[in-house]
């Protein structure tokens, strides 16, 4: 009798233990991040969502610096605030972190409101504080069906050192897409080349980070397989869209040079469960890099030469 106690004593300390381990599992798969937020998809008039959508952002205390419909059927909202923009103050490249994206997508005649997380977003960026003013300001205006961009989600800390896979770039090994001296010359230089459009790149917003010499400006890219389109056609391929990825950005920092961040790293934080190779992958887009690199270096004012080659996606 005495045995048959402890026996089943044994198997309820085991069913337990077993039970807190999946729970304990289960909490911390709630607690990762995915890249994006779906806050509606119903039928009804694109341009009138688009209206719509940057109604609601400016009521909630945004500032719309920038829209951009890099193909038919999307249109892209980008907006700051000073929590956002404190937020960046507060971190050496935080100027990154110092928007957030919003995006009206026709799907056949369902219209999806989708926006970046802002907390994915700091994490990913390595900002020095956490984004959950702006998450809840943006869900209060937009709502929120569902968090989407990973089936499991990144959880803060693998964020904060992520990087594809063995090779690929972190956060910290941004493209010197040109290097000017100063900050003001910087600026001046990356004016004119937006302007002139040059590398097919041209200006769709600009930030100038408070209290410091800081500028992020985000930019539509238009020529060969530094394209936007291009790219989204062959990784942006789910039911919902993740247009809000774009657009892409450079920084202009006080030391005069212009960074931005590579593409193995930008374009892998918003897609992080793209397949390598196949149907929709980063093979398809494997000259991509080096074309943005070089793309962002004529725009930046840098001779072409500057952007040397660093290999495609891979090893």
């Amino acid at each position: 009798m005495y045995n048959t106690l402890m026996t089943r004593s044994v198997s309820v300390k085991l069913f337990l233990s077993v039970l807190f381990l999946i729970i304990t599992a289960a909490a911390a798969q709630a607690e990762n991040l995915k890249p994006f937020y779906l806050a509606d998809a119903a039928s009804g008039d694109f341009t009138q969502t688009v209206t719509d959508t940057k109604s609601k952002l400016s009521a909630a205390g945004f500032e719309v610096v920038g829209e951009y419909s890099p193909y038919k059927g999307a249109s892209i909202i980008i907006v700051t605030n000073d929590a956002l923009k404190n937020n960046a103050k507060a971190t050496e490249f935080g100027g990154y972190g110092a928007v957030q994206r919003i995006a009206v997508t026709d799907m056949a005649g369902t219209i999806q409101v989708t926006y970046t997380n802002p907390n994915y977003m700091a994490a990913a960026y390595r900002m020095a504080g956490s984004l959950d003013d702006v998450a809840a300001a943006l869900k209060g205006a937009l709502g929120m069906q569902k968090t989407y961009g990973s089936e499991k989600g990144l959880s803060k800390d693998d964020l904060e050192g992520y990087h594809y896979m063995f090779g690929m770039p972190y956060f910290d090994d941004p493209d010197v897409v040109a290097e000017h001296g100063s900050y003001d010359k910087a600026m001046q230089q990356v004016k004119a080349g937006l302007a002139a459009k040059k590398g097919g790149v041209s200006k769709v917003y600009q930030v100038d980070i408070p209290g410091k010499k800081q500028t992020v400006i985000g930019v539509a890219m238009t020529e060969g397989m530094s394209d936007d389109k291009t790219i989204m056609t062959e990784v942006d391929f789910k039911e919902t869209r993740s247009t809000a990825h774009l657009p892409y950005e450079m920084l202009i920092h006080e030391n005069g040079k212009v960074y931005a961040l590579s593409a193995k790293f930008r374009i892998a934080t918003s897609f992080p469960d793209l397949s390598m190779a196949g149907s929709n992958s980063f093979m398809g887009i494997m000259a991509s890099p080096d074309a943005i690199k070089k793309a962002l270096s004529q725009a930046a004012g840098a001779k072409v030469e500057k952007a040397e080659s660093t290999g495609g996606f891979g090893f």
